[in-house]
């Protein structure tokens, strides 16, 4: 294995950076500031990075087969148009709360967009339980909810309805937050206030690898790259005073670690 190198892409404050996925096809890394709240896209050949601020809490963006994006803001499912800079509601979702949003998400093979809904958080890692919903956007535009925390499940797919637990986090590694998938079918995942993301093997239970980074808050992983042999990481700063930013003057920031001798796999599109 070659020597592992991690590297500080995108120097930021993000309040809480998420949900990044790569494009190809531009060779650009997208990702939210849930709290900025805004959507970003680096570009990982001029280094420059573009912003597009949104109305209230974005918590998931992913790309649109037919061109822009899909993001899930606020409680509802909307379409961007990067070029115009504008957004366009699809469907709201979790009309009868008053203290939800959505959080991550991703896209299927199948092409649908799954994103789940939390309560609102009243300080970082407070906010009342058992809110959340999860969702699916279908091309058709209509959703179906297949989890719903204050009554049950709904109506799971085939490949979600055998759930197990594959690992539990030790007390030093933080909390489990958002993952990715390697081509060899081993789980990468961020430990928030772990300093860290671990690689998994769920079959076994086993933990392969532990990457270190320099800040605590560690929110979410994707593959990218060419070849998708590299690993970017996004973090926040939410939560943290004067002293602690001192320590961590990097939180908030994107990292990009090379070397980890493996690869990813691409992200699916919406297709609606």
């Amino acid at each position: 294995m070659s020597s592992i190198k991690v590297e500080c892409v995108v120097k930021a404050h993000n309040e809480i950076g998420e949900g990044p996925v790569w494009e190809e096809k531009d060779a650009t890394l997208l990702y939210v500031d849930i709290y900025g709240p805004s959507i970003s896209r680096w570009n990982s050949l001029t280094k420059e990075t573009e912003r597009m601020s949104t109305e209230t809490y974005v918590g998931c963006v992913v790309p649109r087969s037919s061109g822009g994006y899909v993001i899930g803001e606020g409680t509802r499912f909307a379409a961007v148009d990067w070029e115009k800079r504008s957004i366009t509601t699809i469907t709201h979702v979790d009309t009868e709360k008053s203290n939800t949003r959505f959080n991550d998400g991703k896209v299927d093979p199948a092409g649908r967009f799954f994103a789940g809904t939390m309560a609102v958080e009243v300080r970082p890692t407070e906010l009342e339980r058992k809110q959340g919903s999860l969702y699916a956007l279908q091309p058709d535009h209509s959703v179906v909810k297949h989890l719903d925390q204050t009554g049950g499940i709904c109506e799971l797919p085939p490949y979600m309805a055998n759930r197990r637990m594959v690992y539990r986090l030790k007390e030093d590694e933080g909390i489990p937050d958002g993952m990715c998938i390697d081509a060899e079918g081993k789980l990468w995942v961020a430990c928030y206030n772990g300093g860290r993301v671990i690689c998994i093997d769920p079959q076994t239970g086993t933990r392969l690898q532990t990457v270190q980074l320099p800040v605590a808050k560690i929110t979410s992983c994707c593959f990218g790259g060419k070849n998708y042999s590299d690993l970017y990481i996004t973090s926040a700063t939410k939560g943290m005073d004067e002293e602690a930013l001192a320590k961590q003057p990097e939180a908030g920031s994107i990292f990009k670690v090379t070397g980890l001798g493996v690869k990813g796999i691409p992200s699916y599109s919406f297709s609606g």
